[in-house]
């Protein structure tokens, strides 16, 4: 049988977040915002509309830093959070030993490079490179060696509007070095910045340390001013912050972020802008086992001052406010998470990540869920090597207004798949969504995704979506190809079993799509995804609108340009507004590339 470690400790803080509870008008993030393990030095990227998240792993049950792979999250509205797994850890680099410590993504060239901290079998520090195709991974290791040995930790990695590349790091000095436009060799060698009271406060009674940098520094420029944003005085440690005229200094000093909070004598800072707002990212250890080696991410939102300088941010057990809402008709991960009880979540057989370990009485929550006018159907991808159980759909809470149940039978294997669905009634509105999962002793079953089906499939008011098999579980009905191409099923899935292949382009224009001239109306907007994949290159693709009236043809670009590779998939998003003068005769729904005729997968497609 199954068994999840951290049952007992998830639980009580599912407990505690679900006693009292009480709707509120906006949906804020639950902190901290992953419950199903230790999570630690958190490094967010802004990617494509989705804010990725990057962290170590403490181990359960930790005495000390024992960490032995990184982690990767990702969200949409910086409430509910998607679990990507683990796509690099210490084996990624043969060179390596141990200790995960704390790293940075970014993004250039088409690539995500990650870089990490790690001792070498003969004990001394190195700087390693990790480097994907996707912000997901997997990534493997772009030197096959250190990009800098016998180095300090904690790398941050800055591109400066000139293109060049910095990398800082260190504890318990603080260096950097250029980095050339491969983002993997290095300008020169490092230089070490001077710490000076000036430039980084004074610590009282350490002689040896006269400043208050510790560790952690995280590199930043915004309206012409850098920032320099670290750990300070350990232990315990609380967070301050530096600024300059220069990337490289001189560095003066500004105060302090974050006093220190919580059950954790470490913290480390991650700053972003997202879809107009500032967050600010650090841990604790506020779950139930939380240490100083057993600690959780969190975030909050943040505004600057008027000029430039950053506010005390204290840490909260009700974050960041929801931006948007959650979007039930379009097919969501089950590893989608605000918050949980119980569960735990491990790599699935039909790509990414699955909810498992599920056992009577746990639970999932998902925050600011938008039925609209209306759901009348549920459905799940489950999996179970038992006799099963159920899956009730509450609203508001976890005993609140129960809307519908679904059953999950055995289907003899904990990666052996099927898609339940089940009758919806009384979901309206914008609600917090509860997953209480029911029946026998130990373990019940698996859950990969999920989605909502609303009144008679259209547009409904609630985000039913307007395509025919969006999903693409039906093979390739309902899609045609626009231009030229030959269109296939794939089993190279984004998730459920089946996607759309379109081969033999002949012109970037030409796509997968779909005619929804009955379907629209006049000056509407309307919100578009989808999930693509290159099958070969990494070219740029959109989602376009052709809408024919009187005679004269009109393209309307639906999402941005994102570029596609062949190691994950991208999800293509945005909203327009489609509109036209006379009698629509024609509208067609179709993706493309900015150029190039790189065959492409598509999978769960909507537009609403």
């Amino acid at each position: 049988m199954k068994v999840s470690i951290r049952r007992a400790l998830v639980a009580a803080a599912g407990l505690l977040c679900l006693a009292g509870f009480t709707p509120a008008a906006a949906a804020r993030a639950d902190n901290p915002i992953v419950q199903t393990i230790y999570t630690a030095d958190p490094a967010p990227l802004v990617y494509n509309g989705r804010v990725y998240l990057y962290t170590g792993h403490d181990e359960d049950n930790s005495t000390y830093f024992t960490m032995r792979d990184w982690r990767v999250w990702s969200s949409a509205d910086m409430v509910n959070w998607t679990d990507h797994g683990s796509p690099m850890s210490l084996s990624t680099f043969s060179w390596a030993s141990s200790d995960a410590w704390a790293g940075q993504t970014v993004y250039r060239n088409g690539k995500f490079y990650w870089y990490v901290p790690v001792r070498m079998a003969n004990g001394s520090n190195a700087i390693g490179v990790g480097v994907a195709d996707s912000p997901t991974g997997p990534f493997h290791d772009a030197l096959g060696r250190p990009l800098i040995q016998g180095s300090e930790i904690d790398p941050t990695v800055f591109i400066d509007d000139d293109g060049q590349a910095y990398l800082y790091y260190g504890n318990p000095h603080l260096w950097y070095v250029k980095l050339n436009a491969d983002m993997i060799s290095t300008a020169g060698s490092p230089a070490q910045i001077p710490l000076t009271t000036a430039g980084f406060g004074t610590r009282s009674g350490n002689t040896s340390r006269p400043t208050l940098f510790e560790e952690g520094p995280w590199v930043y420029k915004r309206n012409g001013l850098y920032y320099n944003v670290f750990a300070a005085k350990c232990c315990s440690e609380y967070i301050a912050y530096s600024t300059a005229t220069g990337p490289t200094g001189p560095w003066t000093f500004r105060g302090t972020v974050m006093p220190t909070q919580g059950a954790s004598f470490t913290n480390h800072p991650g700053i972003v802008d997202f879809n107009g707002g500032s967050y600010f990212f650090y841990h604790n250890g506020a779950l139930p086992g939380g240490s100083g080696y057993t600690r959780s991410v969190a975030v909050e939102k943040f505004s600057y001052n008027s000029d430039g300088t950053i506010p005390t941010i204290n840490m909260t057990t009700t974050g960041a406010p929801q931006v948007g809402t959650l979007n039930p008709y379009v097919r969501q991960e089950a590893e989608t998470i605000a918050w949980e009880n119980g569960v735990e979540t491990e790599p699935s057989s039909e790509g990414g990540m699955n909810v498992g370990f599920i056992e009577n009485g746990d639970n999932i929550k998902v925050k600011g869920v938008a039925f609209g006018n209306g759901a009348t159907s549920f459905s799940a991808r489950g999996a179970s090597a038992t006799s099963g159980g159920r899956i009730e759909l509450h609203l508001d809470s976890l005993n609140g207004t129960l809307v519908g149940t679904c059953t999950v039978a055995g289907t003899g294997g904990w990666q052996t798949w099927t898609t339940v669905t089940c009758p919806v009634s009384g979901a309206t509105g914008t609600h917090d969504l509860y997953f209480k999962y029911t029946g026998g002793s130990g373990n019940l079953f698996n859950v990969n995704w999920w989605q909502f089906t609303g009144n008679g499939g259209g547009d409904n008011g609630g985000g039913g979506t307007l395509l025919a098999n969006g999903t693409m579980e039906s093979g390739t009905s309902g899609w045609s190809v626009f231009g030229a191409g030959t269109l296939a099923s794939s089993s190279v899935v984004h998730g459920g079993s089946q996607s759309l292949l379109l081969t033999g382009r002949t012109a970037s224009w030409n796509g997968a799509a779909q005619d929804v001239t009955s379907k629209l109306t006049n000056g509407k907007s309307y919100t578009t995804s989808v999930w693509v994949r290159s099958q070969s290159g990494t070219p740029s693709a959109k989602v376009t609108l052709a809408l024919t009236a009187n005679g004269t043809t009109n393209y309307v670009q639906l999402t941005p340009a994102a570029t596609v590779n062949t190691g994950g998939w991208t999800q293509l998003t945005g909203t327009a507004t489609a509109s036209w003068t006379g009698t629509l005769t024609g509208a067609t729904f179709y993706v493309e590339t900015a150029a190039g005729t790189d065959g492409l997968y598509l999978d769960d497609a909507s537009l609403q």
